[in-house]
């Protein structure tokens, strides 16, 4: 199991946020699963570029910091649906109000992007993705 190296440092809300919504999955779960979608086989078919192990993991330290709930039924085979909890439904806003300045400046976000990329084909293709043409 992973033990981290280094102390967080705690001191400022950007970086309590930074500590609880670290991974690059955990946003969007939180995202769909305040919009309806508790089974994690829902949750995989909204995120297909992730695998289930990595979901999994992200989704248990959601739990661990208080922003979902697991329930699982007793039925075979076992059932699982998560749920936000209240702490985790005050995020929402902050992550629709985030989703949206990503819509807004998609465009130049692309564009920045892809001048970091390596190869011209990968940056041509993601300047060209999403953007109707």
């Amino acid at each position: 199991m992973y033990e981290r190296k280094i102390i967080p440092n705690l001191n400022c809300g950007l970086d309590l946020m930074g500590e609880v919504l670290y991974g690059k999955w955990k946003m969007r779960l939180l995202w769909f699963i305040g919009q309806g979608h508790k089974r994690p086989s829902e949750l995989q078919r909204k995120i297909p570029d992730a695998s289930r192990r990595v979901l999994n993991v992200q989704l248990k330290e959601l739990e661990e910091h208080e922003l979902v709930l697991r329930k699982i039924y007793p039925v075979v085979p076992p059932k699982v649906e998560y749920s936000l909890t209240e702490f985790g439904k005050s995020l929402i806003p902050v992550i629709g109000t985030m989703g949206q300045w990503g819509d807004d400046n998609a465009e130049r976000l692309r564009e920045v992007i892809a001048k970091r990329l390596p190869s011209p084909g990968i940056a041509d293709e993601i300047l060209h993705s999403n953007s109707g043409e």
